[in-house]
């Protein structure tokens, strides 16, 4: 049985990933510091489906185990303690870490820099070192697809210049993909990054576009939508995200063109769709109009994301879900959470 770290854990998709892999024969310890950059009790409420409760949840530093998965165990713990992280990953032994856990949020990162240098650098630093020193055998860590920027050649391509990132956020992810390529150069350590394009589906994250709208619609109130709804985005439903994710865990990252174990992969749809068909299929799923609230641009924002997946795709990966499934899907769990 495989010893799988999996930071992020009360997460969007770190949730959904540990609610697949504990279906296996997989041994989960799972790791979130559960701030509260948004509603924690939608964080609770996962740790819940997981069988993890509130009240042992609150607790940092304690390993819990799972009333529901005897495969399963969870810690609340800040990765950017450095001593506390390094103990952690000696007592456990790892060998796959499956790194989820960032402040997450491209206009959220433009108010607030030094939360993302905390959590996306130097927490991620602590990751690197932890499996430096356990000989982790394969690290997998979230990037994104804003680290290709304003970049106008499409689909996006890995090969693709990524030198100009235009959120501070962006700016962390690919910081995170140039640390993960030293560290597997100096130490050999098998390291593979996922450019996460917009992922959406149920137990999503309520900062979201597909949390406000639907939450907005239902209450009549107005929805802001940027670029006049002209954006377009590679959205792909949380099952398809977390069908490649298994797919990459199970590969070894070593690149036909390089000797150093280190690989970055899109993760998306392939296929994007504007923000305003996105709408209409809330407001179908819905049965109801949004009020539209037509805005410019945001800053740190960019007009499209269009994920060039082909190298996934050789590995078995295809994104099956339509968005009117997906959508679907969401505001179905939507109304059943929130007894709607």
């Amino acid at each position: 049985m495989k010893k799988v770290l999996i930071t992020g854990a009360a997460g969007f998709i770190g949730f959904h990933l540990c609610k697949a892999l504990l279906e296996k024969d997989t041994e989960i310890i799972g790791l979130d510091n559960i701030n509260d950059y948004y509603d924690v009790n939608l964080k609770f409420a996962r740790l819940n489906e997981l069988g993890i409760y509130k009240e042992d949840a609150k607790k940092f530093n304690k390993n819990v185990q799972s009333d529901k998965y005897s495969n399963f165990t969870f810690v609340r713990s800040n990765l950017e303690d450095e001593k506390i992280i390094s103990e952690f990953f000696k007592r456990e032994k790892f060998d796959v870490v499956c790194n989820l856990a960032a402040q997450a949020g491209v206009r959220y990162s433009i108010d607030n820099p030094g939360i993302y240098v905390q959590s996306n650098l130097v927490g991620f630093l602590n990751v690197l070192e932890g499996c430096r020193h356990t000989k982790v055998k394969h690290l997998i860590y979230a990037s994104s697809s804003s680290v290709y920027g304003q970049n106008e050649k499409v689909p996006f391509s890995v090969v693709d210049n990524v030198d100009h990132p235009i959120s501070l956020y962006a700016a962390t992810k690919k910081s995170n993909e140039l640390m993960a390529y030293t560290y597997s150069h100096l130490y050999n350590i098998p390291t593979t990054g996922l450019r996460f394009f917009t992922v959406y589906g149920p137990w999503g994250r309520p900062d979201m576009a597909m949390f406000l709208f639907t939450k907005a619609i239902l209450e009549g109130k107005s929805i802001d939508v940027f670029n006049r709804g002209e954006m377009k985005r590679d959205f792909t439903y949380i099952d398809d995200i977390i069908a490649g994710v298994e797919l990459v865990m199970k590969e070894s990252p070593l690149s036909k063109t390089s000797t150093v174990s280190h690989k970055i992969l899109n993760i998306g749809n392939g296929s994007p769709e504007s923000l305003d068909n996105f709408i209409m299929a809330i407001e179908k799923s819905l049965n109801k109009k949004a009020v539209r609230n037509l805005l410019p641009m945001q800053p740190g924002d960019v007009p499209r994301t269009w994920a060039d997946t082909k190298e996934l795709e050789s590995l078995g990966y295809s994104s099956k879900t339509s968005i009117d499934e997906g959508v679907e899907n969401f505001v179905k769990w939507y109304k059943k959470f929130y007894e709607i």
